[in-house]
């Protein structure tokens, strides 16, 4: 996962130099809308053309461009990521840039956009692509050395039984901002020895570096990913009902399945070593590419009734983890699975408050800002 997710005022997501020569980028670079829809419903590589059938053919923006004296060009544009709206709801975006527009350039994010599974799948592991770290990728399996995981396991145990103690009594409580906010520090807080006092001041910055190295800044990731992975348990009384005396492996399928439907992290960011040809058409050398987690992860290519929150599914898989050996990721998943196990001992009656459903919100990173449950039922 990329830690570029954070960028100025007016500049691109990426280190914001321009990826397009100076002017209009929309009259340099070829339209990205396929002539006419395949099938299936799905443009191949090279399919950049103008479009057919008026301005209704396809969803998106339209742009007219100077006619050279004739009557003015107009011009399908892709929809952007960062479009107004796409903060509460990013999937019909999504889709549409999956289906129409596998690659485009993004002025907003000054940066070519990837949506498919397949090319964003490509795109966090080939090494074509570079500056971008996930952990679980292969760096991490060298960086990280004597780490032990009966001891996360015991300390990633032992804060979530505490924390979830301390809410049992409450007639009702947010998991977001009484569980999750704290489980992923005070983990790493007490791996490291840190006083549980100094926890939210001191693990965020040397302790947490202490322990995960390059991958310490994934503590608020941790946190967001928790409160999604909870969010879509308790938003369904049948996963509560299977979920609550699961087997670890259970668990882990549920918590891999939260990870591919609700990432984190919905944006990542590479750039391109040489030219790599991806759906839609080639991407050029040297140039930033916003990868769409979130979309990738909903590509009916890849997965069936993607936006089904589904453990048992025969298709798993999630992009926001490399499968190596990282203590972030063990957390993770130590820390999903604890948190069940902690909340549901605690509070056996635990359910979301009467009316209330998890809203997801966030463009780079996204998850529940709330959880409102009823610890006694």
């Amino acid at each position: 996962m990329s830690h570029e997710q954070n960028r100025e005022p007016g500049r691109g997501i990426g280190d914001g130099r321009p990826e397009t020569p100076p002017g209009d980028p929309w009259t340099r670079l070829p339209s990205m809308a396929p002539a006419t829809p395949p099938a299936d419903g799905r443009s191949g590589p090279g399919t950049g053309a103008v479009v057919r059938g008026g301005p209704a053919a396809l969803p998106g923006r339209l742009r007219t461009l100077p006619g050279g004296g004739a009557a003015p060009r107009v011009r399908v544009v892709a929809p952007s990521p960062l479009d107004p709206g796409a903060s509460r709801d990013p999937h019909p975006t999504h889709r549409t840039l999956r289906e129409e527009f596998p690659l485009t350039y993004d002025p907003l994010l000054r940066a070519w956009v990837l949506s498919r599974y397949a090319d964003v799948a490509t795109a966090l592991t080939d090494s074509r692509f570079t500056h971008g770290h996930r952990p679980g990728d292969p760096p991490c399996a060298r960086a990280h050395v004597d780490v032990d995981v009966a001891a996360l396991r015991s300390v990633t145990e032992r804060t979530a039984y505490v924390l979830a103690r301390r809410i049992a009594e409450r007639p009702q409580a947010d998991l977001v901002a009484d569980f999750c906010h704290w489980l992923p520090a005070g983990t790493v807080a007490a791996a490291v020895g840190v006083p549980y006092r100094d926890m939210m001041r001191l693990v965020r910055g040397r302790a947490a570096g202490a322990l995960a190295g390059e991958c310490g800044g994934q503590i608020a990731v941790r946190e967001k990913a928790l409160a999604s992975f909870l969010g879509n348990v308790l938003s369904d009384p049948d996963q509560v009902a299977a979920l609550r005396d699961a087997p670890a492996d259970l668990v882990g399928r549920a918590w891999t399945e939260s990870l591919r439907r609700d990432p984190p992290v919905q944006i990542a960011v590479r750039r391109t070593a040489a030219d790599v040809p991806v759906s839609g058409g080639v991407l050029p050398a040297g140039a930033s590419v916003a990868l769409l987690v979130g979309s990738a992860g909903r590509d009916p290519e890849r997965f069936r009734e993607p936006d089904r929150f589904d453990p048992l599914r025969d298709d798993p898989g999630q992009l926001t983890y490399g499968s190596g050996f990282c203590p972030a990721v063990i957390l993770a998943g130590l820390e999903a699975e604890y948190a069940l196990r902690a909340l549901f001992a605690a509070m056996p009656r635990l359910r979301l408050a009467d009316g209330f459903r998890p809203v997801w919100t966030g463009l780079i990173t996204r998850a529940p800002r709330s959880l409102i449950v009823r610890p006694g039922g």
